[in-house]
């Protein structure tokens, strides 16, 4: 469901006066749960044996426990609450980021005039970085060395003014510090065109037409 800005703010309206209702309905629910309560413990009262009345602890006992119960309700219908407005809060925010770059696990090449970008993030310190970018179809293109790099996340750029094949060409990543592998994590470059609310999680529509969690974004660029 792709979102523009304008329909966000009435989303977030909508969502705004549904959870107020809802809220209202929840403390309209408590009340009427206490009154009923009462009523039934009137009519307990009243029809009492009087040579053996009800013990004071167990009225106590039986107030404290529909309080806790209404008290339980209250609390989980606020939370529902507070978990809708920041759902929608969270929508709104990222209305921003359509038209951003972002970095997310990948190992596709954006390729923008005649220049392929990407990224690697490195889990140690490495002696020797080397990138290779293939074709699609996994055919060797190019090989980059990128020499030493500290651990962390690094861009990198590929030429791709010789490039004429039709798809997207992809790359893979290796690195070593002292003879041993270095684990490394490819992250590729594309630009959010769209976001969307489902199910109360946000999630992002990006050039490539990848749709991704919030949360599996690396960078925003």
């Amino acid at each position: 469901m792709l979102t523009s800005t304008t329909n966000l703010n009435t989303a977030a309206a909508s969502t705004s006066s549904l959870t107020s209702t809802k809220t209202a309905a929840a403390q309209s629910d408590a009340a009427k749960s206490q009154d009923r309560f009462l009523k039934l413990l009137v009519a307990q009262l009243n029809n009492q044996d009087p040579m053996n009345p009800m013990d004071n602890a167990q009225m106590t006992s039986q107030m404290a426990q529909i309080n806790t119960v209404s008290g339980i309700q209250q609390l989980n219908d606020t939370m529902k609450s507070m978990a809708a407005q920041y759902t929608a809060m969270q929508t709104l925010q990222g209305a921003s980021m359509v038209g951003r770059d972002v970095m997310t696990e990948g190992n596709s090449l954006s390729i923008a005039n005649n220049v392929g970008k990407a990224g690697v993030d490195l889990s140690a310190d490495a002696s020797q970085v080397t990138v290779q970018v293939l074709s699609p179809g996994g055919q060797l293109l190019d090989t980059l060395n990128l020499g030493a790099m500290a651990a962390g996340r690094h861009n990198f750029e590929w030429n791709a003014s010789s490039y004429t094949g039709s798809g997207i060409p992809v790359f893979k990543v290796s690195a070593s510090q002292g003879g041993k592998a270095v684990s490394t994590t490819s992250l590729e470059r594309s630009t959010v065109e769209a976001i969307s609310a489902d199910l109360g999680a946000m999630s992002l529509t990006l050039k490539t037409g990848k749709s991704i969690a919030y949360d599996a974004i690396k960078a925003i660029l």
